[in-house]
Order: structure tokens, then C-alpha cells, then sequence
């Protein structure tokens, strides 16, 4: 059983590593990351690290997964937000406490469905399941004013960008294999500023679907 001290500690280590927004901050406290990861890592599931959660995938750090959302928040709400690379729904779990409507996009089939059933039984109602290759992912009419990707790669992949809404934000990690930056891009019209901040090793990007 995780006692809601062990909860307390990853805030309290949060605020010393720099997450300011009290409502990202209250989103972590509030998600119970021990259901997002086997039961023989539940004990371990509030400390600062990426977990194994199958198939060559992690549960990526609680550092990682606020400061993301604390630069797409920008201290304002959120309406529609996507996340590539859904995993085992805990970032998307998150999510939901800071959009209106979340849409994550996992390319490996038992992770969404195992997603979708833990999001579920804790009560998310506002996220949105899908098994896809979120590199290929295009849309003509939805756009998002914050996107999040969850893999690391060498480059923006081209089809995210035209997923940003007009003053849109997006945070990807960005760099080698062995190390990357969570890097914030902006959308402003046609333009795409990027901003490299802290940085962080995620699983690599792929393509396909699985």
C-alpha cells in the first residue's frame, strides 16, 4: 500500500527541482502513479525515475512529466491537448486534471488497451485512446494548443507541426539516444520558434504500429 506521504515526498521533491505551477503540482498529487505500473514496482512508483512497463517502454519520470506540462500550461488552461506516445496513460492521466479533452496516440495495441483500463478505473472521463502511429497522425479540421511527445528523437517529426494550433505549444525531447532536451515549441502563424530546457533520456521514437 502507498501511503499519501510517499506521495507528499515526490511534491515536495518536485518544488525543490523547479516546478513552480501549483496546478501541475496538484495534478501530480492527485494521480495514483502506483496503478500506471506492475505491482511489483508500486513501491518504487513515486521516486524520480523511468519505470519498465513492458514492450521496451517506460513510465517516464515525475520531473519529466511536470516540467512538460508546466511549459505547456504557460500558466493558462489548456482546451485540446495531444500526447504521442501514450504509454501506460499516466502523462495523459495528468493531462486530464489540466485540458478540457485529451487525445493520446500509442503505437503498441496492449499498451492502449491497458491505458484505456486504467484510465477508466480511476475515473478519467476526458482522454481518448488511440492505437496509431502518431507519426502519421494528420488531421484538417482538429488542432491543439498543446501537444506532448513522450519519445525522444533527432528532429520534430513534420506532421506534428501541422497539429499546432496558431499560438500552440508542443514539448518534445530532442537530441541523441543517450541524451536529449525537453524542448518547447511555440507556433506564431507560420512561424515555429524552439527553446531547449532541462535535459532528460526518453525511449527513442518510432514509426508503425504494433
Amino acid at each position: 500500500m502507498v501511503s499519501e506521504r510517499t506521495r507528499l515526498r515526490m511534491i515536495a521533491r518536485l518544488r525543490e527541482q523547479g516546478i513552480r505551477d501549483e496546478v501541475v503540482l496538484a495534478a501530480m498529487a492527485a494521480v495514483p502513479r502506483h496503478l500506471f505500473v506492475e505491482d511489483a514496482l508500486a513501491s518504487r512508483a513515486y521516486e524520480d525515475t523511468a519505470l519498465p512497463i513492458g514492450f521496451g517502454q517506460t513510465i517516464s519520470q515525475p520531473f519529466s512529466v511536470a516540467r512538460s506540462c508546466e511549459l505547456l500550461r504557460a500558466g493558462k488552461s489548456i482546451d485540446l491537448a495531444l500526447e504521442i506516445g501514450g504509454g501506460c496513460g499516466y502523462q495523459a492521466a495528468v493531462l486530464a486534471r489540466l485540458a478540457r479533452e485529451v487525445y493520446t496516440i500509442e503505437r503498441i495495441g496492449a499498451l492502449a488497451a491497458k491505458a484505456r483500463q486504467t484510465l477508466s478505473s480511476i475515473g478519467v472521463s476526458n482522454v481518448k485512446v488511440r492505437n496509431a502511429d502518431g507519426q502519421e497522425a494528420a488531421s484538417n479540421v482538429v488542432q491543439f494548443d498543446a501537444i506532448v511527445v513522450a519519445a525522444g528523437g533527432g528532429k520534430i517529426p513534420p506532421n506534428l507541426l501541422g497539429l499546432m494550433a496558431d499560438g500552440g505549444r508542443m514539448v518534445i525531447p530532442l537530441g541523441s539516444p543517450e541524451r536529449q532536451r525537453l524542448t518547447l515549441v511555440t507556433r506564431t502563424g507560420d512561424s515555429f520558434q524552439q527553446t531547449a530546457f532541462d535535459e532528460v533520456v526518453f525511449v527513442p521514437l518510432k514509426t508503425g504500429q504494433e
